[in-house]
């Protein structure tokens, strides 16, 4: 089987760094964007879309700035997927960078998740992503 190759995708974010960083590091903040449902207990988050359940355990955090899942299926694996928010200090803006992980034929379908997600997050939040 391949490897999967690391690609990253960044938005740009008009909101606030603080609230941010709660929709992309609590169960229920992703759940509002990112799937249908989560849960955690301690760093083990499930994740819920249509019926379907995964795990990932949280394998780094700074506050208000970065969170960095790994799955359960990747487990022992260099995989992972990373939320990273860095705030303009001139604009205020907030770049959203994703770093994820797929196998070659299925980047372009990652990403199409990813941004499906983000509009959600937009949506919610009522900011304007680029």
């Amino acid at each position: 089987m391949a490897e999967k190759q690391k690609f990253h995708i960044e938005y740009l974010v008009k909101a606030s760094l603080e609230m941010l960083y709660q929709y992309i590091s609590t169960a229920s903040g992703l759940a509002e964007w990112f799937c249908d449902a989560a849960s955690s207990k301690g760093n083990q988050f499930t994740f819920i879309w249509a019926g379907s359940e995964e795990q990932a355990t949280l394998i780094a955090r700074r506050e208000d700035s970065l969170v960095r899942f790994r799955w359960a299926a990747d487990e022992g694996e260099k995989y992972y997927f990373e939320i990273r928010l860095e705030q303009d200090e001139l604009t205020g803006d907030v770049a959203m960078t994703i770093t994820d992980f797929a196998y070659p034929a299925e980047v372009d379908e990652m990403r199409q998740m990813w941004n499906n997600s983000v509009v959600n997050l937009r949506k919610i939040i009522g900011a304007q992503v680029s």
